[in-house]
């Protein structure tokens, strides 16, 4: 029954959701660290999709990727990134 009323979402627990929170950060670190170390002339490097999520489905049926924080649609420059990790 949770699964009609639900769908996906009745199968993802609290630590499904968590571990693909995790993902998406270490594939965003591994991207900010990529992009800061590559060279200058370098075209930039596209940024990580997250993961989809259960509950990311919008009311015409296609998916939408949201994100929690609200910086996350701005990509740091690689300026800032030399800076962060510096």
């Amino acid at each position: 029954m949770a699964r009609e009323t639900e769908g996906e979402a009745a199968e993802w627990s609290v630590g499904d959701y968590l571990l693909a929170h995790a993902v998406d950060q270490l594939a965003q670190a591994n991207w900010m660290f990529a992009t800061v170390n590559q060279d200058e002339d370098a075209d930039p490097l596209d940024p990580p999709v997250p993961l989809p999520r259960p509950d990311t489905e919008s009311a015409t049926g296609e998916e939408e990727v949201r994100d929690a924080s609200p910086a996350a649609s701005a990509n740091p420059s690689p300026q800032q990134l030399a800076a962060f990790f510096s």
